[in-house]
């Protein structure tokens, strides 16, 4: 993919910050009244007694972290086990992935385990443990650790895992040229994992965001491939904003209906409107979005290097690079943009994992929460790691992941040989926009047939839920989530898709209660995103309402996201 020069040199020419993270998340490379009254609610489950940990066996002893000394957290987080755990079984191996193992006190979890993986290449899923769906919460801009009501552990064990080898704390040499070798890695990993905590015969869920849209599918798919359930029992996955189709169906192509669907968060004047129309017109993006996001499809899509707007190699032409223009003369208007979140505005937030990238914003006397010695320490990390939200380093060799994109590979089968896949976009999201996801699965074959064969349009629904303690104490006030209908979702032939009203790129982090949502989903907690029953861990009474449609639009040429 062709990418533009033209804003790195705006941004170092005037100084121009733009908030959020580097593109590296999503494997590119950087560019030169309320409706029921609250009450309190015991849990539905009975949880065990916090105090007796389940999972010490004598191999796990050496991983054991202690929940009341995590700096700066204020509370117990519970019983949990981190360190590092060797990729093979050979004897003095010095391949290693960073892990946080943290069990879960509900009893519906019993015989199940949740891997989740962040992006990049090389991004830390611990980003994904403190922003995301850890038990304790630091959100950019805030003050201090917090508990998180929506955490997965809640619902399940859940372990994050820094891979591959070049991924924050974990250790070696980067080898891996292809997906098949990350696959190979993490399984040589798994097996480890799985006989020290006695975790045989457990039923895996694998869930991740943006680069994870090559990472959960490819690794399923070696995992099904053994036909070994006593370490590799695959039940489910989910991918968030993933990468999963090529880069100009995910951005270029797309982009003008984007930009006119969020129209005052792009008030461009009518000159730039003009300009940018005329582009897509001109590229064939315009026809490419008419001809293929079609419900069913119509034909199969041209091959990457026969895309609209490229040249003989697939890269993008300059004169088609709608998606790095947009980029440019956005920052211009909104110097705070983030591609990640378009509603973001000025002041940066300073975070404690710091931004990664040319911009990293670090306030006079702040620290990356896991580059100091005591955070390290408390967490069985190599004390001393320079440690980065996204590696400086390649984790591919030559910087180059050979694999093609998982919707024209593996994912086809993963869906096939899975209970339930999920595939969940953000709408905030440009740095990877949901109509080329879609158009990604349109162009998929599983089940005997191509795509989806009716548009999306089915109610995604939340479920009402008390937040006690009070929403207005103060403890609580950074946790904080919707409820109701908050997007649109779809299922055909095991694949579900589902569109989040107001999230950004990271969906647990911008729409935690819709996230944990997924969840209940993907462990066959609840039967559809449309149901409309209460959460599991909180039986919230919910209105007797007719849902009516889903609330991410359907796609409309021109005017809608979807």
């Amino acid at each position: 993919m062709y990418f533009s020069s033209l804003i790195s040199a705006v941004v170092v020419a005037t100084g121009v910050v733009e908030a959020g993270r580097s593109f590296q998340h999503v494997g590119k490379a950087p560019r030169d009244d309320p409706k029921l009254s609250r009450r309190t609610v015991e849990p539905r489950y009975q949880t065990h007694n916090s105090l007796e940990p389940r999972y010490l066996t004598s191999a796990a002893e050496k991983y054991i972290v202690n929940g009341s000394a995590i700096p700066d957290v204020d509370f117990y987080v519970g019983e949990s086990y981190a360190g590092l755990m060797p990729i093979t079984k050979k004897k003095n191996e010095t391949d290693e992935f960073y892990f946080w193992f943290f069990p879960s006190e509900n009893p519906q979890a019993e015989d199940e385990i949740l891997i989740w993986l962040n992006g990049g290449p090389g991004c830390s899923s611990l980003e994904g443990f403190l922003q995301e769906n850890g038990p304790f919460l630091w959100q950019y801009g805030t003050y201090k650790p917090v508990k998180n009501p929506w955490s997965w552990t809640n619902l399940t064990n859940v372990v994050w895992v820094e891979q591959p080898i070049g991924t924050g704390f974990s250790q070696g040499t980067p080898t891996a040229t292809s997906e098949d070798d990350v696959a190979a890695q993490f399984m040589g990993f798994w097996e480890n994992f799985v006989d020290t905590f006695d975790l045989h015969h457990r039923r895996v869920f694998i869930a991740g965001e943006s680069y994870a849209g090559y990472y959960v599918p490819y690794i399923a798919s070696a995992m099904l491939d053994t036909n070994n359930t006593k370490y590799f029992n695959v039940e489910a996955t989910m991918a968030y904003d993933p990468s999963s189709t090529y880069d100009g169906i995910a951005d270029q192509i797309p982009t003008l209906d984007f930009v006119n669907y969020w129209g005052g968060l792009f008030p461009f004047n009518d000159t730039y409107k003009a300009y940018i129309s005329n582009m897509s017109a001109a590229c064939g993006y315009d026809d490419y979005m008419s001809k293929y996001l079609a419900f069913p499809p119509t034909e199969y899509q041209p091959s990457p290097i026969d895309l609209p707007g490229t040249d003989e190699n697939g890269y993008t032409l300059p004169e088609c690079d709608i998606w790095d223009s947009v980029l440019s003369e956005i920052t211009w208007v909104n110097p705070c943009f983030d591609v990640y979140q378009v509603a973001t505005t000025c002041p940066v937030l300073w975070d404690v994992l710091g931004f990664p990238g040319d911009f990293e914003y670090t306030p006079v006397g702040s620290e990356i929460y896991f580059n100091r010695s005591d955070v390290q320490a408390a967490i069985n990390a190599p004390v001393g790691t320079n440690w980065a939200e996204c590696s400086s380093i390649d984790v591919f060799v030559n910087n180059t992941d050979n694999s093609p994109p998982s919707t024209t590979t593996v994912y086809p089968g993963v869906i096939e040989r899975s209970k339930r896949t999920i595939i969940g976009h953000g709408a905030l999201d440009m740095i990877l926009l949901a109509n080329g996801t879609l158009l990604g699965i349109q162009n998929m074959t599983w089940g005997g047939a191509v795509g989806f064969s009716s548009k999306p349009t089915d109610p995604f629904y939340v479920p009402y839920h008390d937040p006690s303690p009070d929403v207005w104490d103060n403890a609580n006030a950074g946790t904080i989530a919707g409820a109701g209908v908050m997007g649109t979702t779809h299922t055909e032939r095991g694949l579900t898709w589902v569109g989040i009203d107001l999230s950004g790129h990271m969906v647990p982090q911008y729409a935690p209660s819709a996230s944990y949502r997924h969840l209940e989903f993907l462990l066959g907690r609840i039967d559809s995103l449309s149901s409309t029953v209460a959460f599991s861990t909180d039986p919230f009474p919910q209105p007797n309402t007719t849902l009516g449609n889903g609330t991410a639009p359907p796609y409309r040429r021109g005017v809608q996201l979807w």
